[in-house]
């Protein structure tokens, strides 16, 4: 028999390593009157993003190698609207060889839980063949401070 998957909870702000803010925009939301689930994955992507370029992990002109999304989920629990300041949080749970797993959490500004929590996993792969390939060294090194209990893999 399978292992039964533990339930989503929210998140306190201790779980994650670095924090961006955003702004909801009036068209985020949807026809029920909150945030449409995309754009918790649009948050998400930017916050991730964001990280990449303010480490200079992310160079857009001239890389050899850039960071895809291999994977995404989502967990929703309670309501976001415009307008809203939100804040996401963000902690590396898993570093391997060519991938790393991103825990985020999407608070309103202030809040000590999420409302919601997402997992983006990014493949480290080469611009010409989009084949994977490591992740050097100086590149890990700059995910060290989001990384949370021994995530890092050392093969």
């Amino acid at each position: 028999m399978a292992e039964k998957e533990a339930r989503a909870r929210p998140q306190s702000r201790a779980t994650y390593r670095r924090f961006a803010s955003f702004a909801t925009r009036w068209r985020d939301n949807d026809q029920y009157g909150h945030m449409n689930n995309a754009v918790y994955y649009e948050l998400f992507d930017s916050a991730v993003n964001k990280f990449l370029i303010e480490t200079s992990i992310l160079d857009m002109a001239g890389a050899n190698t850039v960071f895809l999304v291999a994977s995404s989920g989502c967990n929703y629990f309670d309501e976001v609207a415009y307008p809203s300041e939100v804040e996401i949080g963000l902690s590396v749970s898993r570093l391997g060889s060519s991938a790393v797993t991103y825990q985020l959490g999407l608070f309103i500004a202030g809040a000590e839980r999420t409302a919601a929590t997402g997992t983006f996993i990014h493949v480290n792969v080469d611009t010409k063949t989009k084949r994977p390939c490591a992740i050097d060294d100086s590149i890990r090194a700059k995910f060290a401070d989001l990384v949370v209990g021994s995530a890092i893999d050392t093969h």
